[in-house]
């Protein structure tokens, strides 16, 4: 509880906490409003006074910035007329500088024009030079790598200017008397069965036996031919003139097919594959080599056939002379296939050579187009172009072709 004295007639009296609270309230917000209102007054007060000073200080500064603007505009128009004369009599000047500017790069350019014509001209006369000798060597690389091409169907034989059915006789004339003096080779001109073959070979012993008789049939084409053949187009033909001729083997000497790994491994034996026994397919460079395994071969089956005669007539078992017979046929064998591996080695360097050669030549391609671009870059050169990235001469230039122009 709270005890509260009346200020006029000094009665006490008591109140509670929220009375007390209430009356505390009532008097400090009635405080409040008037110290707010006294305070609202003062400053009101004091605004008019701080605004009447502000519109004097404001009048005052008016004043003298007008004072000022005019004593300024005086003094511009004084340096404006002054700056107009000076600017005209620098303009004067520039103008004289600039003719003259003018005029010696007129000289510059026209000289640099010259020059580059004359560069130009000389560097034009090499590249043709280099030209001329890059298609040279271009012809020379092409030359070289058909030459191989051919090597790689001819390997070592030379026939330029020669016959495949020359080359051969050639050949076998070559050894004719050291080799095989016993031997008949010539040309079959015997038609009257309705065809014939081109070269057939025989050999007889000193009794008159027939010790080996071959058929040959010599094919070639042209490398543009436009209807290719193959070698097997022509079995058949060469099996029938076998047997009218009465030849124990059939030989064909190719030059088709030059692309052909098959026929390029060396002495191929086609008798189990085209259905004619004692058939063989060759290259010409294998002629002779062939004509000499047969016939070595055929030697020994007639030495054979006359120790079997001997012996069958003597009832002496021949079973040892049929293991000797099988294991020449081996060695045959293991003979004709040591001398493929060694044409198949040949004819991989020589693939290997043409395939540098080709590179040269891919090489020598990448350097013309190389130089038909710095041609086509040469032929583009204008004096606009060399000085694009120089402003000076960029803007001298400009000024040189107005000045002409407006002379014109």
């Amino acid at each position: 509880m709270n005890q509260i004295k009346c200020p006029r007639c000094g009665e006490v009296f008591t109140v509670d906490e929220s009375g007390y609270a209430e009356i505390l309230k009532q008097v400090r917000d009635s405080e409040f409003r008037q110290e707010i209102e006294r305070q609202t007054a003062m400053q009101q007060e004091q605004f008019k006074m701080q605004k009447q000073l502000s519109i004097q200080k404001a009048k005052q500064q008016i004043d003298l910035l007008t004072q000022k603007l005019e004593a300024q505009e005086a003094q511009a128009e004084a340096q404006k007329q002054l700056a107009i004369q000076q600017t005209q009599n620098a303009a004067a000047e520039a103008a004289r500088a600039i003719e003259h500017e003018r005029d010696e790069l007129a000289m510059q350019i026209e000289r640099e024009r010259a020059e580059a014509e004359r560069a130009a001209a000389a560097h034009e006369l090499e590249l043709a030079s280099k030209l001329q000798l890059k298609d040279e060597i271009i012809a020379t690389r092409e030359r070289e790598i058909e030459d191989m091409r051919h090597m790689r169907a001819e390997t070592t034989v030379k026939m330029l200017g020669e016959s495949l059915e020359q080359y051969c006789e050639n050949e076998f004339n070559k050894l004719r008397a050291t080799g095989f003096q016993s031997a008949q080779f010539g040309k079959d001109n015997d038609a009257s069965e309705g065809t014939k073959g081109d070269y057939i070979y025989r050999e007889l012993d000193a009794n008159g036996d027939e010790i080996v008789s071959i058929m040959f049939e010599m094919k070639t084409e042209a490398d543009d031919s436009v209807h290719k053949k193959r070698n097997e187009d022509h079995f058949k033909k060469l099996d029938s003139d076998r047997h009218k001729k009465g030849c124990e083997y059939a030989v064909l000497v190719s030059l088709l097919e030059r692309d052909s790994d098959y026929y390029n491994t060396g002495i191929v034996d086609v008798s189990y594959a085209s259905g004619f026994e004692k058939m063989y397919v060759i290259r010409p460079q294998f002629f002779i080599p062939l004509i000499t395994l047969i016939r070595n071969a055929a030697l020994k089956s007639m030495d054979y056939r006359h120790q079997l005669a001997e012996i069958r007539q003597q009832n002496i078992d021949v079973t040892n002379f049929e293991q000797s017979l099988e294991d020449f046929k081996s060695g045959f064998g293991r003979n004709c296939e040591l001398a493929s591996r060694k044409f198949q080695d040949a004819i991989k360097d020589i693939d290997a050579t043409i395939k540098k050669l080709e590179k040269i030549k891919d090489e020598l391609t990448s350097s013309d187009r190389n130089m038909q671009q710095a041609n086509k870059k040469l032929e583009g050169l204008t004096v606009k172009r060399l000085t694009r990235k120089n402003p000076t001469m960029k803007a001298a230039f400009e000024l040189a072709a107005g000045s002409l122009e407006s002379a014109e």
